[in-house]
């Protein structure tokens, strides 16, 4: 069964992730973009370094242009985020990314993305899932031909749209600031496709940079290509041992990010958020709005509250953001996972963008990165979350979706619950912090978060045990 979560569709790979199923979700394509009239319009496609990616793409556009629907193939693994931009500025009805993102090395996947360069909302992925299958009855009219024939007839196209999208970003960057503040950066993509923008953006901006982490590895070191506590420790420990400025780490498909301070202290996306919102309402004087998900720090709403604007919370799932976005006009947005975008950019997040923006702050504020995260913390508190994915076995959801969701079966925290919500998950909110109880949306997991000032943490790490001990897991 090929189901889209609220990351694609992902799956491991030799199982369900094969090249019988990358065409079936190609031709499901194909119907859907015939169905609504707009197979004159191109698709493009793009990979990143997982085993298997390139292959996939090429396999996706095959099927495509077997069908009269002139596909755009990115000639090198490239970022999430320069797919989701080419769809915008060219105005495209669909992109598409053959990435599992964060996952562990033997996933891979498939995103797709609509007008605008926005993640496929439940509404179009519903239609892939229908079209699938239908496919899967009668697929007799959709051909398939070698992309060799198709690049010669020039319904297959090779090409490498990398400069357009930085020199977008380079233009919405002061890079006269970076210029001037002479900053030592250290890069990790953690095997993954962020180093060759980011060693571009940055030398550009004549930044000295140096990249750990450069070579391919599909399996990635045996870690998750995830830029968090446990991944970005070399990182940490460069930035200390060589005297840089900064480290910034991203995810396999560059669209999250990590920040490491000059004393080599990890910075969660939290901490990123709030020091890129606390920057444009602070040293640049702007006035606007912020979107978080859920899961995000109240840290935000702080900010927010002190400059007399407002925080949003959303469901999961970076399509939420962008859409509050557009709606409320805020000019930022951001999840606790590490994806964060601004307006004017594209609808979706961008580990790269977020990446220059970040080195952007730190030129003009003429600040140090530690020295601005304890100016926010001195003025709005120190707020730090627990996070805990739990793996179960599949026989189980139906079980835990009943007592979790329906019965309300929840664990006795020993604090009074100010309020709850079931939108999105189970979150409940107490005096001074909250619990966000959901499953993921890729993966057989149940996520657990749970924030409180820092001096309480170990009420937030009871909590998070609490969860695990009730439900057995």
């Amino acid at each position: 069964m090929i189901r889209f979560g609220t990351g694609g569709w992902r799956a491991v790979i030799g199982d369900e992730f094969t090249k019988a199923n990358i065409q079936l979700v190609a031709k499901a394509m194909v119907r859907k973009i015939k169905v609504e009239h707009c197979e004159e319009i191109p698709v493009v496609v793009g990979y990143d370094r997982r085993f298997l990616s390139r292959e996939a793409m090429i396999w996706i556009g095959e099927v495509l242009a077997s069908n009269g629907i002139k596909t755009l193939l990115v000639k090198n693994a490239s970022p999430t985020p320069l797919i989701m931009y080419y769809t915008m500025a060219h105005t495209l009805k669909y992109g598409m990314m053959v990435t599992a993102s964060h996952n562990p090395s033997l996933y891979n996947g498939i995103k797709v993305f609509t007008e605008g360069g926005r993640d496929a909302n439940e509404a179009v992925t519903g239609d892939i899932e229908r079209y699938i299958a239908e496919v899967e009855k009668d697929d007799s009219t959709l051909p398939v031909r070698p992309a060799s024939d198709l690049e010669a007839e020039g319904t297959l196209v090779f090409f490498n749209p990398l400069n357009e999208y930085l020199d977008a970003i380079i233009q919405k960057i002061d890079m006269q600031a970076i210029r001037d503040a002479n900053l030592r950066i250290a890069i990790d993509p953690l095997y993954g496709v962020g180093m060759r923008p980011l060693n571009i953006l940055f030398s550009t901006a004549r930044c000295e940079t140096e990249i750990l982490h450069s070579e391919h590895d599909t399996l990635f070191a045996g870690k998750m290509p995830s830029p968090d506590e446990n991944t970005v420790r070399t990182l940490q420990n460069h930035v200390t041992d060589y005297k840089f400025d900064m480290g910034i780490a991203t995810d396999g498909d560059a669209d999250r990010i990590a920040l490491v301070d000059e004393k080599g202290r990890y910075y969660s996306a939290n901490e990123i958020l709030a020091i890129l919102y606390y920057y444009f309402l602070e040293y640049k004087g702007m006035k606007t709005d912020i979107v978080k998900n859920i899961g995000t720090t109240c840290l935000l709403d702080n900010i927010a509250r002190a400059y007399g604007q407002k925080c949003w919370a959303v469901p999961i799932g970076f399509k939420h953001i962008s859409a509050k976005m557009a709606e409320t006009g805020a000019y930022i947005g951001g999840e606790s996972s590490g994806g964060m975008t601004v307006m004017g950019h594209i609808n979706g997040k961008d580990a790269i963008y977020s990446a220059a923006l970040l080195v952007e702050t730190i030129a003009r504020s003429g600040k140090k990165v530690s020295e601005l995260m304890k100016e926010i913390n001195d003025r709005f508190g120190t707020y730090r979350t627990c996070e805990t994915n739990v793996a179960f076995r599949a026989d189980r959801k139906e079980e835990l979706v009943e007592r979790i969701y329906r019965m309300h079966d929840l664990p006795d925290f020993g604090l009074e619950i100010k309020d709850e919500s079931f939108e999105d998950g189970c979150k409940l909110f107490f005096e001074d912090g909250w619990i966000l109880i959901r499953f993921s949306g890729t993966e057989p997991l149940l996520r657990i978060f749970c924030e409180f000032p820092e001096n309480r943490y170990y009420e937030a790490q009871r909590l998070c045990r609490a969860v695990t001990d009730h439900y057995g897991l």
